[in-house]
């Protein structure tokens, strides 16, 4: 560990300026100075105190929602460059759990802005420093979800942060314009940390998004998408495994019976009658979605994981696993004023467990249900197709892979890991996580562009187990080249194949039962330990996560 980026609680506020009003800027304190950042300008550098505590808000009417979140305050910077999801009025209350003898503000029925967040909006080139204070009661650590950073900073689980102490993240932003996250990433804790609400975005600009003059402002919005259970006094209920116990806890994932937007249920998002980007994200634990407009419209997908397509394209549905993000092109200016649409999720099948292990029977995983609706407000505007150039994609070849005629090949299976009086559990190439082990086909060279295979043998069989695995790869985009599906798991593979978006870079890829998939990455700047895994996070949770060494 480079214990040089951990600080004491006292050593951090002198050296950044920081009190608690500081970190509690974003609800009503002014932010105060900082020390001199490394470059002259401040276009060229963004520094922001971030902490993550627990609070409570009026989510429902009735009691309030304990939940857990990222608050923030720009320190050295543009003021805007840390926004809310949805901004309050000016001193909304707010309680703090770890404030004592704080009077109970005014209960508003309803919460109008979001525990999820910040936004933090930043452009490629910059230098950003995050200064980072764990509020919570045990250990977590940030993953920048999606960016090109050095391992140090993208939250490996031996990097992790106590509860009252600090960590110091910063890099410089390579990626290109896009829709990435941050979230947490303790080993064995991720589902629940993230579950409790600790999820914000990190949008990236940058020249070539800029000259493809996308709706911006009030017309570019971020659109976060979870389940949850909420008990009758509002509280969130996390049971992992869908509330399954013994041995196979944690071999399914977490799935809610009410679906959030923004942190909110019943979600409405009010549109003006013209062109709109919304930025996608699936921010559940395990959940898989198969978006649709509820009128038959075609979604027009202008970006994925890692940014930009070089073209928009239309699919009747789009699917989005855990991790992935998705940005549409929609163009509201045809429909009358007050007209309601429904984003939806439509019936899959494929990705559910056997042995009766579906996790929360009331909206099983390829349920349909309503995700949100959609108002349209205000006098017509004139109708905006996409531009028909977005970006440039650089593509990977296979020719110049270093191991095109064998590809290094990494197994969805089940089993012990080896492990004795273990029970079962998810694993790649049968192994469990272990902090400090690499496999030998688990190390890569610096500079060296590699094709990766991806197979999840989940087919059912013998155990009984057929699931959907969405793989995230740490500290890199890749392109998908190829996919297979395995002839028994073809008629699931029916219902989804024609929602997967794979013509720009990703992060994460959903892998259904019996599929095959091809990647091409490159690594490149940082040597040092990443980590794979899966992003159903109570998969990764029970160990389905493994580590791969970058090497000079």
């Amino acid at each position: 560990m480079q214990v040089s980026k951990i600080l004491n609680r006292r050593t951090f506020l002198r050296t950044t300026g920081l009190g608690t009003a500081g970190l509690l800027a974003k609800i009503g304190v002014a932010p105060i100075a900082a020390k001199e950042p490394r470059t002259n300008t401040i276009a060229d550098f963004l520094e922001i105190a971030l902490q993550a505590t627990a609070f409570e808000l009026p989510l429902l009417p009735g009691t309030w929602t304990r939940v857990w979140g990222y608050k923030g305050s720009v320190l050295y910077g543009d003021p805007a460059s840390l926004q809310t999801i949805q901004e309050p009025p000016r001193n909304y209350p707010v309680r703090f759990s770890n404030r004592a003898n704080l009077q109970a503000p005014p209960r508003p029925a309803r919460p109008p802005y979001s525990y999820l967040g910040p936004i933090i909006k930043v452009r490629r080139g910059q230098r950003v420093r995050i200064n980072f204070t764990n509020n919570l009661p045990e250990q977590t650590v940030m993953h920048w979800h999606g960016l090109h950073i050095a391992p140090e900073m993208d939250a490996h689980p031996s990097f992790l942060v106590a509860p009252g102490q600090n960590y110091v993240y910063e890099f410089e932003v390579a990626n290109r314009a896009g829709t990435y996250w941050f979230h947490p990433h303790p080993d064995g804790r991720t589902g629940r940390q993230v579950y409790n609400g600790l999820a914000g975005l990190f949008v990236v600009s940058d020249d070539e998004e800029a000259a493809a003059s996308l709706p911006a402002g009030n017309f570019d919005i971020p659109l976060v998408i979870q389940d949850r259970i909420i008990d009758a006094n509002n509280q969130f209920v996390y049971q992992a495994g869908g509330g399954q116990t013994g041995g196979m806890m944690g071999n399914d994932g977490f799935l809610g019976d009410r679906i959030l937007v923004n942190g909110r249920p019943d979600f409405t998002l009010d549109v003006a009658r013209r062109a709109y980007r919304l930025r996608l994200l699936n921010g559940s634990n395990s959940r898989v979605y198969k978006l649709v407009w509820d009128d038959g419209t075609p979604l027009t997908v202008i970006g994925t994981d890692g940014g930009l397509l070089e073209r928009a394209v239309q699919r009747n549905y789009v699917m989005l696993a855990p991790g992935e993000r998705v940005e549409l092109w929609v163009d509201f200016s045809g429909r009358e004023s007050g007209a309601m649409m429904q984003l939806r999720s439509l019936q899959f099948s494929g990705a559910e467990m056997g042995m009766g292990m579906g996790g929360n029977q009331m909206l099983p995983n390829g349920a349909p249900f309503t995700v949100m609706n959609v108002r349209v407000v205000g006098r017509a505007g004139e109708p905006t197709p996409p531009p028909t150039q977005l970006s440039t994609i650089n593509r990977y070849r296979m020719e110049d892979t270093v191991n095109r005629n064998a590809p290094r090949s990494f197994a969805v299976s089940m089993g012990t890991g080896g492990m004795m009086g273990g029970g079962m559990r998810w694993l790649l190439n049968g192994r469990p996580y272990q902090e400090a082990e690499v496999a030998t086909n688990e190390i890569v060279r610096l500079n060296t562009t590699e094709v990766w295979e991806l197979i999840n043998n989940s087919t059912g069989g013998m155990m009984g187990m057929s699931m959907v695995h969405p793989i995230h790869i740490h500290g890199l985009q890749f392109q998908v080249i190829e996919r297979q599906i395995a002839s028994q798991m073809t008629a699931g593979y029916e219902t989804v194949r024609y929602g997967y978006v794979d013509e720009g870079w990703k992060d994460t890829v959903m892998m259904m039962p019996g599929e095959r998939i091809r990647l091409l990455l490159r690594f490149e700047d940082f040597t040092g330990k990443y980590v794979y895994h899966c992003h159903n996070l109570e998969h990764e949770d029970a160990g389905m996560m493994r580590n791969y060494l970058v090497r000079a």
